[in-house]
């Protein structure tokens, strides 16, 4: 029973897929020779004979068959007398092997040696899990949701590793329940307390990039280039690419006929709207395009101040701004650039009246919600719905009322 045990131990050993062949070799005659050593004190004369494929093993003792009055080490020797009992032809100077039961070596010893075979498979499956997913960083598994807590999730691999997904990296509109299939980057593996920590991400712009890749044949061939990801997980991304070959359009190329590769990257990320661009070295024709679909009047860089001051018509301002002033942000992170965005007003148009004007009437929090949308102009306010200044600013009804009753009355 004690031979099976550790037998059992063995196979499980061999069934492991994250260890090569000749470590598991090395691994176990190191487990056995320890064994061996212990009792003996020696194992220069001990065959070890493992059998990978059948998860089995055979210890073989070697000794030299000496005279009886030369005998002297029971290790190494044994007498002509002895070894004549067992085989009449046996003479002098032949070499005597013994196979070595497991039994011999006593319970204590076996159960020592099976732990210290199970310590050795942890740690090895342990050691191979971080080299195989350190190697797997910036790539997409896919896994099953295997437990979902309040501030992450279980997931397991195709081999049942566990793969941790943080609430951060999220989409806040995920929804994933037991047994799920879910799709995520490697984006970070460490060894915490002896054990492999993998976190995976869906917020990560390599998540989108390898995404991309998966779609649009041209970017995993290398003909369409990826130059910058920036995005808001669910709500906006806007991603730069450029293409090597003139023929290929790579907003096109990305986006598919009537949007069929995109469509599917869209699903994945819960509806995230993703604007593809055309990258340029022309930093405003960049600029421009990373705006869209605001029509810009002019731009101005400011190089020393990494700052760019962005014109537009006044019904151009709130498409710039975008919901929430997320299009402007992400068209600054993605030309690295902090764009202000200011009003083109016609000379005619010179009895419109600066919003902070009001800052007697209407207190600075206010007047910084207003502005933070584009509104700068008290008629910039006006042209804009109750519904729509409710919507963007977040301010309530009843501000919005007020700042609409103080504005008009300048007008009157």
């Amino acid at each position: 029973m004690k031979n099976l045990n550790l037998i059992d131990t063995f196979s499980e050993f061999k069934e492991l897929k994250n260890i090569d062949r000749t470590t598991m070799m090395s691994v176990l005659e190191d487990v056995f020779k320890s064994l061996i050593r212990k009792k003996y004190g020696t194992t220069e004369n001990f065959d070890i004979i493992i059998n990978i494929d059948k998860g089995d093993f055979e210890i073989w003792r070697n000794r030299e068959i000496v005279d009886d009055e030369d005998f002297e080490d029971e290790i190494l020797e044994i007498p002509l007398s002895k070894a004549l009992k067992i085989d009449a032809d046996y003479e002098v100077g032949e070499d005597y092997t013994e196979r070595v039961e497991l039994n011999d070596f006593g319970r204590r010893s076996i159960l020592s040696v099976r732990q210290n075979l199970t310590t050795r498979i942890l740690e090895i499956e342990k050691d191979g899990i971080f080299g195989n997913y350190k190697d797997k960083i910036g790539e997409i598994i896919t896994g099953e949701v295997y437990q979902v807590w309040k501030k992450e999730i279980l997931v397991l691999d195709d081999e049942g590793n566990e793969l941790i997904l943080p609430k951060q990296e999220q989409i806040p509109s995920d929804y994933f329940k037991k047994g799920d299939s879910i799709r995520a980057v490697v984006i970070k593996v460490d060894m915490r307390n002896n054990n492999p920590l993998i976190i995976i991400s869906r917020t990560s712009p390599i998540f989108l990039e390898r995404l991309f890749e998966l779609e649009v044949p041209e970017i995993f061939d290398g003909l369409i280039t990826i130059k910058k990801i920036v995005r808001k997980p669910g709500e906006r991304a806007k991603i730069a690419v450029e293409s090597y070959d003139e023929r290929i359009d790579p907003v096109g190329a990305c986006v598919g006929m009537k949007g069929s590769r995109i469509h599917g990257i869209v699903r994945e990320l819960r509806n995230e709207n993703i604007d593809v661009i055309n990258f340029s070295q022309d930093i405003k024709l960049f600029i421009s395009r990373a705006l869209n679909p605001a029509k810009i009047t002019s731009i101005n860089i400011l190089e020393e101040e990494k700052r760019a001051e962005i014109f537009l018509k006044p019904d151009q301002v709130s498409l710039a701004i975008g919901k929430s002033g997320l299009n402007i942000k992400l068209a600054g992170q993605l030309v690295d650039l902090e764009l202000d965005v200011y009003r083109d007003i016609d000379v005619e148009d010179d009895e419109d009246v600066d919003i902070e004007e009001f800052s007697d009437e209407l207190e600075g929090w206010i007047i910084d919600a207003l502005k933070a949308i584009g509104c700068d102009t008290a008629k910039s306010v006006l042209e804009l719905s109750f519904e729509d200044l409710v919507k963007r600013t977040d301010l309530e009804e009843e501000t919005i009322t007020y700042v609409m009753q103080i504005i008009k009355a300048e007008f009157e």
